[in-house]
């Protein structure tokens, strides 16, 4: 029987749950909820009473809205949208904006 050597070097806790939660799905699955906070906190309260939901697929960010007079006027700015989103992950995470 062989047994496993521990290692030695300590880590700060907060290192080894990056690693645990990067090496995953659970990434995936914080990129969602991250996606969806990020809407939130960079679209503002006016937009985000309109928004029903908000879906992050691979690099597409899915916005379902209950209004299309502000769909309509969101649409002419979706590149900026996405930079702003981006910006706010802290990642090249939205590659594309489509508005429901």
């Amino acid at each position: 029987m062989s047994k496993k050597k521990r290692s030695t070097e300590s880590q700060p806790v907060s290192d080894l749950l990056k690693a645990y939660i990067g090496s995953g799905k659970l990434a995936k699955g914080l990129d969602k909820v991250n996606a969806s906070e990020a809407w939130h906190n960079v679209m503002g309260p006016g937009v985000v009473s309109y928004t029903t939901q908000v879906i992050l697929e691979r690099d597409i960010l899915y916005v379902q809205l209950s209004s299309s007079v502000l769909r309509e006027e969101l649409s002419y700015g979706k590149s900026k949208i996405i930079r702003l989103l981006n910006e706010e992950l802290g990642k090249q995470m939205i590659d594309k904006l489509v508005l429901r």
